[in-house]
């Protein structure tokens, strides 16, 4: 009787059903008959919630729509056209709703991250998305990431009910009509943009991507983020204009050094995360002096304004400038050199160009290795090792979860003990990173600040302005170490960009929102010069100093600066060497070859020491971090970091005959560095294959690591 009663119901239900399909049929086919005009309005409605999330407004939206109309109808347009393609479909409401779901998720994940950070969402970030969930708790909280999930899973829900519920398209699918009319639509589409360019509606520079958001809308700049990349080959381009650049390559190939240079000194190259002169903020009044000894050391040192790339945030922007001489303009907006060409290409940098002098480079930083896919970058721009936050022991971080800087002093005159040659150390600090909490998170503040608009504003500073103080700490503890070396030496301290505060040029007293600060220190005695200038133009400055004209960018800022083309040939150079023929290197090829080791330490391994009682075991040795983890027979064991001597295996105690491996590991479950194969026999470790990376060969072509994999 039950099951009969069921399928009673259920054929209710289908009947209700049906008549309700047949009550909505002329609603259906009155959506179809005008769906063109329909899906415009459409479009102009979710353009108009982009902006609302984006600029977390509804009246700033507002004032969008009114002060820019064609900028608007263009972004409408722009959605629009993607609406186009659900007449290719029969189920024509799924596919609007998908097209909404996929727009509305960019303008929502917009809005997301310009709460954390000053740069909106892009086609970069994607690429770094895999990056980006190494960090995400330093931007998210436990609440907030589990949030974000049940949303996506009722989203994955809602969208697998609309598929089998939403009704299909009865009529004919006329295709050879509807891709003519796709065709059609994408030429004026077309001739819009090409007209809004030219009329400067829409821009194809963008200067501070941040305000091209707010001036352009999320839709056009989230596409041309997409789609323009690289340096597009600019008018002029032949070999007789890098000839006549070049000097018929002698830019490129003649080294000369003169004065000091003829020392050889260390170079030390510290690019300080969010850091700027705070005193350069017209209301911020603070305590005490949050950066005592950097400003001690300008009032006898080099130093001024650094003019960067960005502001608030893409680090790595900055830190391409510092590294190549490259200026940032000529790529596409928003675009990371280290998320494009330079993941598969090499270039030269200050790592190479010191290489060929006869210098040993490191690159040390106290975050993730394969973040910004640093960990290959630094391989294609020549660098000899690359010690990340996966290679050394952090044993004190900030509230927010980002390394201490005060681990970055030993770091970085272990790696110039290391070596018998001069050395180049390119170190990232991260201790000053965003975001900052708006409440108080700490204990007992060496600094307290008032002058902010808002008491969570407040907080944000007195956060930010202690973390500088202790990042400071490291520079003063820095020159002291290094002053204890008595080696000719010249260090740099540069800011990558802004912090995440909000601020405008009103703000500051330099009136640029793209100024940090530089200061270069050395024991040589150079003459003090105070000067303005860009970050590509730091190392040039650097070179200067010493006495080295070397390097084809970094000579070509030497001698060109101040003269007729002084940019478009710079814009030329870059296009040459990145994208074009390369005529500069006709007579003589200055890329490095990739060779790069990850860390300086070899992880060795002296006992294992298996439970009487438990199937656990105790691995004895040297140089084990948090990412360490034992490898036995060639498979992964769970891993227990307990200091950097001591790893346990929790689930696994050790027999006779095991191999033993230690690996280094990186996200995604990259290789690092691996130590040699150990035997375990008669409670002894005995090595019975040198798996150690050699040098000269790649991290990422070690045959022991792939084995591993």
């Amino acid at each position: 009787m039950a099951d009969r009663e069921k399928r009673k119901a259920r054929r209710k239900l289908k009947h209700e059903n049906s008549e309700l399909y047949e009550k909505m049929q002329p609603i259906y086919a009155m959506g179809n008959r005008f769906s063109f005009p329909l899906q415009f309005l459409l479009a102009f409605f979710v353009n108009f919630i982009i902006e609302t999330v984006s600029r977390h407004s509804p009246i700033l939206a507002v004032n969008y729509l009114i002060k820019t109309p064609l900028v608007f109808l263009y972004n409408t347009f722009l959605i629009f056209l993607t609406y186009i393609i659900v007449y290719f479909f029969k189920r024509r409401i799924f596919a609007r709703v998908m097209i909404s779901l996929f727009w509305l998720v960019l303008g929502v994940a917009n809005g997301v991250l310009l709460l954390k950070r000053v740069t909106p969402f892009n086609a970069q970030d994607l690429k770094v998305a895999k990056d980006g969930l190494a960090v995400i708790n330093n931007y998210f909280n436990f609440t907030e990431i589990v949030l974000l999930l049940v949303i996506l899973c009722l989203l994955v829900i809602g969208i697998a009910i609309l598929f089998k519920k939403a009704a299909k398209y009865q009529g004919k699918l006329r295709r050879v009509f509807y891709i003519i009319g796709l065709a059609a639509i994408i030429g004026l589409f077309s001739i819009t943009t090409t007209r809004a360019i030219d009329k400067r509606v829409i821009s194809t520079y963008f200067g501070n991507i941040a305000f091209a958001y707010e001036d352009y809308g999320l839709p056009y700049c989230f596409f041309t983020s997409l789609v323009n990349t690289g340096i597009k080959e600019p008018d002029g381009y032949s070999k007789k204009a890098i000839d006549d650049i070049t000097n018929n390559g002698n830019l490129v190939k003649n080294v000369k050094v003169t004065g000091k240079g003829k020392q050889k000194p260390n170079i030390v190259v510290v690019q300080l995360e969010s850091l700027f002169d705070i005193d350069d903020v017209e209301w911020l009044q603070t305590s005490m002096d949050p950066l005592p000894n950097l400003h001690k050391l300008a009032k006898n040192y080099s130093n001024g304004y650094l003019k960067v790339p960005t502001v608030g945030a893409g680090t790595v922007n900055t830190e391409f400038e510092v590294l190549t001489g490259m200026n940032l303009r000529y790529f596409g907006p928003g675009e990371y050199p280290y998320k494009t060409i330079l993941k598969k290409e090499t270039a030269e940098s200050a790592a190479s160009v010191l290489n060929r002098m006869g210098y040993k480079s490191e690159a040390i930083h106290n975050n993730t290795g394969n973040f910004y896919s640093r960990s290959t970058v630094f391989d294609n721009l020549g660098f000899d090792s690359f010690t990340s936050k996966e290679l050394m022991n952090v044993l004190s971080t900030t509230p927010m979860g980002w390394a201490k800087d005060s681990i970055l002093p030993g770091e970085i005159t272990k790696a110039m003990d290391q070596t018998s040659e001069k050395d180049f150390v390119f170190t990232i600090s991260v201790q000053s990173h965003g975001d900052y909490p708006d409440k108080p998170t700490l204990d007992n503040p060496r600094i307290k600040v008032a002058g902010a608009a808002t008491e969570e504003e407040n907080y944000k500073w007195e956060y930010y302005v202690n973390q500088i103080y202790e990042v400071d700490q490291f520079v003063g503890e820095l020159i002291n170490d290094i002053k204890k070396r008595n080696e000719p030496t010249v260090v740099v301290f540069y800011g990558d960009h802004l912090p995440t505060m909000g601020l405008e040029a009103k703000d500051l007293k330099s009136r640029y929102t793209f100024n940090t600060n530089y200061l270069i220190w050395d024991n040589m005695g150079l003459k003090q010069e105070d000067k303005n200038i860009a970050s590509y133009q730091l190392m040039s400055e650097v070179f200067k100093k010493i006495g080295y004209n070397a390097g084809t960018f970094f000579k070509y800022h030497q001698e060109r600066q101040k003269t007729k083309n002084y940019l478009p040939d710079l814009e030329l150079l870059q296009y040459d060497v990145l994208y074009g023929k390369k005529y500069a290197y006709d007579k003589f090829d200055p890329l490095p070859t990739p060779h790069m080791v990850m860390g300086l330490d070899n992880v060795t391994l002296s006992t294992a020491t298996p439970s009487k009682d438990d199937e656990n075991t105790i691995i004895n040795g040297a140089y084990f971090t948090k990412y360490s983890k034992v490898y036995v027979n060639g498979k992964r064991q769970e891993t227990t970091f307990l200091n950097d001597t001591l790893l346990m295996l929790p689930k696994y105690k050790v027999k006779d005959g095991d191999k033993i491996t230690v690996a280094q590991m990186g996200s995604s479950n990259t290789f690092f560095r691996v130590s040699s194969t150990y035997n375990y026999h008669k409670g002894g470790l005995y090595i019975i294959k040198d798996t150690e990376m050699k040098q000269g060969v790649s991290w990422s072509k070690q045959p022991n690591a792939k084995a591993l994999q």
